[in-house]
């Protein structure tokens, strides 16, 4: 009884794919049909014309659809829309102005940095030369001492 039962089932199971075979070819064969021939759709240009007359027809359609708002509720999103802007603009101006001045302060704090150090590099190098003068001075009065001495002794 098991057997007959498998058997059956095989059996069932085989006419169930073949009806899906034949209506998918019914299917195909539908779909092969309704469309038109090449030569029945006429050149690009008598085409084209036809997609464009279509695409109008299917925009007037659709248009006609539409819900358009009343004068009450286009004045009421406008005036939304201008006070967001303007929330929008002022923030970005702030933040715009900080960067601005952040980068003022910033490029000040630089050039007064260079300042202050070229003004110590001067200081340093007029500090050398002083002590070179007076080391120069202090060398030659040496010198003059000595000379002095020596003319004397003669």
């Amino acid at each position: 009884m098991a057997d007959e039962k498998k058997q059956a089932d095989k059996e069932a199971l085989k006419a169930q794919k073949q009806a899906e075979k034949e209506a998918l070819k019914a299917k195909k064969e539908r779909i092969k049909q309704s469309k038109p021939k090449k030569s029945d759709q006429g050149n690009i240009f008598v085409r084209m014309g036809r997609a464009i007359k279509k695409f109008f027809k299917d925009f007037r359609g659709t248009c006609k659809k539409i819900i358009w708002p009343d004068r009450k509720t286009v004045l009421k999103n406008s005036l939304i829309v201008f006070v967001t802007v303007l929330i929008v603009g002022v923030g970005i101006w702030i933040v715009d102005f900080a960067f601005t001045s952040g980068v003022g302060a910033l490029t000040d704090a630089a050039e007064n940095y260079a300042a202050e150090q070229e003004s110590i590099a001067e200081e340093e190098a007029e500090a050398e030369a002083e002590d070179t003068e007076d080391t120069d001075t202090s060398e030659d009065d040496a010198e003059d001492t000595s000379s002095d001495t020596e003319s004397e002794t003669e």
